[in-house]
């Protein structure tokens, strides 16, 4: 069964140069106490945990996350791909450390990638044009990540670009519930609240014409995410670090043909993540088609 990842980047998007990471070779993740080993094993199952173990254990989550992080090379995606039968993955760019450009450079190499823009907003340029240019030359959509690039979704900067992108037609994948990923004189780098429900629910009401995945369908937030975005037609979802049992109530909320595959690669392995959505459709087969590939196929045009 063919597989998209829809949810996957490549690269450092925590520091400055953050594509010198994705050409470096024999790279392998820092011996660190790993909690989404863990995770993992038990296909996300918190077992209504979850934002208690995420508080008590933040430290060691952000430092076992950063190491992760830092396995995102070219070299390393396309192994992961190759062991799981993942035929392309959607990679998203965090601007102003990784951007569209550099997935694209990516691209030449690896054709299978799926590249989204990203605004950078530390500098002051005309971003109705760029995101259009962005399009024409093949991004498939635009990765906001609010809590990393420090911006509210409230404030002017994304709202007169989000009326800019509505007119292009694609999706946007935005991060989804509140996190952290420096630790202490670093802290300020990132707005954790900038991530939370009440942010997303008023962007994706506020453009009801722009397609909007919400990503990781709200993290451990996934029963305020149901509940506030329901009844709204412009909503997707991915699976990424979902269990089976949530993969399931999101597929009866937003509807079998508004869900899809995701790991968050290398944040998330893509080995349990395809587990969980074999898991949550039970082996329908014709379900497993929607959530692996189809829906993402037909939300990104590829076709």
């Amino acid at each position: 069964m063919e597989i998209i990842d829809a949810h996957t980047h490549l690269g450092n998007v925590l520091y400055p140069r953050g594509k010198e990471l994705i050409y470096q070779k024999n790279v392998i993740k820092e011996k660190v106490k790993d909690t989404q080993d863990l995770n993992e094993l038990l296909l996300m199952r918190s077992f209504g945990l979850g934002k208690l173990i995420y508080r008590l254990t933040l430290k060691t989550t952000i430092l076992s996350q950063r190491a992760r992080g830092m396995t995102a090379t070219l070299e390393n995606m396309q192994k992961s791909m190759s062991e799981n039968k993942v035929s392309s993955n959607v990679i998203m760019p965090v601007a102003p450390y990784l951007t569209f450009e550099d997935l694209m450079e990516a691209k030449e190499k690896e054709p299978s990638i799926l590249p989204f823009t990203s605004i950078d907003f530390t500098r002051d340029h005309d971003v109705a044009a760029k995101l259009k240019d962005d399009v024409e030359k093949g991004a498939c959509g635009l990765k906001l990540h609010p809590i990393i690039q420090c911006q509210s979704l409230r404030e002017r900067p994304t709202m007169e670009a989000l009326q800019a992108f509505q007119e292009l037609q694609k999706p946007i994948l935005v991060h989804t519930g509140p996190s952290s990923y420096y630790l202490g004189s670093e802290s300020n780098l990132n707005r954790p609240e900038y991530g939370s429900i009440s942010e997303i629910v008023y962007m994706v009401k506020t453009f009801p014409k722009i397609p909007f995945i919400i990503g990781h369908a709200g993290l451990f937030w996934i029963s305020e995410i149901r509940k506030s975005l329901a009844n709204c037609q412009n909503v997707w979802v991915d699976t990424s670090f979902q269990s089976p049992g949530n993969i399931r109530k999101l597929i009866k909320t937003f509807g079998a043909d508004k869900v899809m595959y995701a790991s968050d690669w290398p944040w998330g392995s893509q080995k349990p993540h395809i587990k969980t959505v074999q898991v949550a459709c039970k082996g329908d087969k014709a379900l497993e088609e929607k959530i692996f590939f189809k829906n993402v196929k037909e939300l990104l045009d590829l076709d």
